[in-house]
This record gives structure tokens, C-alpha cells and sequence, in this order.
């Protein structure tokens, strides 16, 4: 996938090579790891059981060094993404017997239906060009009962999370692309953010646990204490909020 950032395009297509666009992210170790070890201790507390029997579907990959530390814990981890760059990495600098990368589309996965016990989907529905599709996708590929780790940014986001600018996700796209011309830092604005509200939309044929309060009140706990420090103002004031629970 080409990067439309580089072009006057205004659609949205694949990016084949995010991993060289947002280089120094997709190959620092140590804050990919950080991330890894957060999604393994929600998955651990929700799960409440031994994971070594689980197959692992990882979507949008990257570099995969998420998936490998996914591979300490799951009995196989299966890594997908289109950027040919990034998975040779992956294949290159990870080998474990549990331990798979492939060149996959995430709105057209190439295994059967029922396959994985889970899946993750950790800040990728921005970035393809039908999220929709590709969380149709998931629920295909998942057993019946599997589980999805989906982690998503918000649109209404004071500071945009890819490019450091106010308010960059919330106005119009048009004004958007504008913003990143005139701060010199892109031609388009590729990512599609949704609200908290379209979010929900996007796995409403998911039954949905919200684990942001509980991570949020003991960051510790959830391996998030790099992002939300302990008993600051925001864990002590979530504490008082009734957690977010949804049943499709």
C-alpha cells in the first residue's frame, strides 16, 4: 500500500508501508513491548485460566515485536499485516515454534472461519480503508466464545496521537489534510478516527467489556503504569465511575 500523505489523493487506500512512515514507533522494542505486557494482563484477568491452549490471531502486526512477547503466553500467535517491510522484520528477528507471520489482508484474513481462540486489534481500524469489513473479519475467524482485544483512539481527542496536533482528528477531513500541509508535516491525513460513539457502532455485534476504568484505577496492576502514573488525579478519580459494560 502506497502512503496517500505524499500525494494530493483525497481517498483512502492501503498503506503498504506504514512501518517507514512511523519508523522510530513500529521498531522501538521497549515501548512496543510495554504495550504487549498490558494487553497480556487484561487478557489474563478476563480470561481467569491458563492461556497456553489459545490460538492468537494479531492484527495489523507490524514489526512484530507485540507478537512475539504474545507468544510467551499463548500456545500460538499467528501475526498478519500488509506491510511487506515490517513482517520481513518480523521473520527475520523472531522465530519460536509457536510463532507465525504472514502478508495478510485484515478485511480479507486467509483462514478458515472459527479459527482463533483470540484476536488482537490494538489502534488499527483507523488506518484501513473499511473497519467495518475488517471487524467482520474477526468475528469470522473467531471460535464461538473467542475473545477480542480491541484498543482504539477516540477522534474527539484534544491532542491528534499520530502527528502531535490540536485538534487535528476533529475537524473536517478537508481542513485536516490543510493543517498538515501548512504544519509541513504531511499532504494527507490518512487516519480515520471515529468517536466514542462510532466506536461502539464499529463491535456492536461484539458483547463488549469496557476495561478502561479498571486499568485506569490500578494501572499497576494492568502493566499501564507507563502511560497512566498510580494515584494521580485521573486513577484515584476513576475509581468513583461506575464501569462501562455492554451486552450486543
Amino acid at each position: 500500500m502506497t502512503s496517500n500523505r505524499s500525494t494530493e489523493k483525497t481517498d483512502r487506500k492501503y498503506q503498504y508501508n506504514f512501518s517507514q512512515i512511523i519508523h522510530d514507533a513500529m521498531y522501538d522494542r521497549e515501548r512496543r513491548e510495554k504495550k504487549a505486557r498490558t494487553m497480556v494482563a487484561v487478557l489474563k484477568d478476563f480470561i481467569q485460566t491458563d492461556c497456553q491452549s489459545l490460538k492468537a490471531i494479531d492484527i495489523g502486526c507490524s514489526t512484530g515485536i507485540i507478537t512475539n512477547h504474545l507468544s510467551k503466553y499463548f500456545g500460538k500467535v499467528i501475526g498478519i499485516d500488509i506491510d511487506k517491510n515490517a513482517v520481513e522484520f518480523a521473520l527475520h528477528n523472531f522465530h519460536k515454534n509457536n510463532l507465525e507471520f504472514t502478508l495478510c489482508d485484515s478485511m480479507d484474513i486467509k483462514y478458515p472461519e472459527n479459527t482463533f481462540d483470540i484476536a488482537i486489534c490494538a489502534h488499527v481500524y483507523e488506518y484501513v480503508p473499511d473497519a467495518n469489513r475488517m471487524m467482520r473479519e474477526i468475528r469470522r475467524v473467531l471460535k464461538p466464545g473467542g475473545i477480542c482485544y480491541f484498543a482504539a483512539d477516540n477522534r474527539l481527542n484534544i491532542k491528534e496521537p499520530h502527528y502531535n496536533l490540536l485538534f487535528l482528528s476533529i475537524v473536517p477531513r478537508h481542513l485536516a489534510h490543510a493543517y498538515l500541509k501548512v504544519t509541513r508535516k504531511g499532504r494527507f491525513y490518512h487516519e480515520k478516527h471515529l468517536t466514542y460513539w462510532g466506536l461502539k457502532r464499529l463491535v456492536s455485534k461484539f458483547d463488549k467489556i469496557d476495561y478502561t476504568k479498571k486499568i485506569i484505577g490500578n494501572p499497576k496492576l494492568f502493566q499501564a503504569d507507563y502511560m497512566i502514573k498510580p494515584d494521580t488525579k485521573k486513577s484515584v478519580l476513576a475509581k468513583y465511575f461506575k464501569p462501562i459494560k455492554f451486552q450486543s
